[in-house]
């Protein structure tokens, strides 16, 4: 069982930046990868960025939605159990709230959210 603790959310301006957090109950090299998705009212959940994390290296392989490509960018903290995004020059269409999804040998988890709005 992996439970998944979103943290960093919040309301931002234009241009602003954010640091989203997701901490995990167990240590995340035992989890294949861990993702951000976000969801905008009314829209279907969009994977936003993913990193391997199951590899006992401090880095790991990334991917990143096209549309956040330059200003996200995912990492890991293997000590803390973390995964991060810092979100650079936020746009109004990032508003949404983000999701830290695990995916496991045995399943998938998802963490229950962080609002994240950009508006002036």
């Amino acid at each position: 069982q992996v439970q998944l603790v979103e943290s960093g959310g919040g309301l931002v301006q234009p241009g602003g930046s954010l640091r989203l957090s997701c901490a995990a109950s167990v240590s995340i090299v035992r989890i294949n990868n861990m993702g951000w998705y976000r969801q905008a009212p009314g829209q279907q959940r969009e994977l936003v960025a993913r990193i391997t994390t199951s590899s006992g290296t401090t880095s790991g392989t990334t991917y990143y939605v096209d549309s956040v490509k330059g200003r996200f960018t995912i990492s890991r903290d293997n000590a803390e159990n973390t995964v991060s995004l810092q979100m650079n020059s936020l746009k109004p269409e990032d508003t949404a709230v983000y999701y830290c999804k695990a995916v496991t040998t045995a399943r998938n988890y998802w963490g229950r959210g962080t609002q994240v709005t950009v508006s002036s």
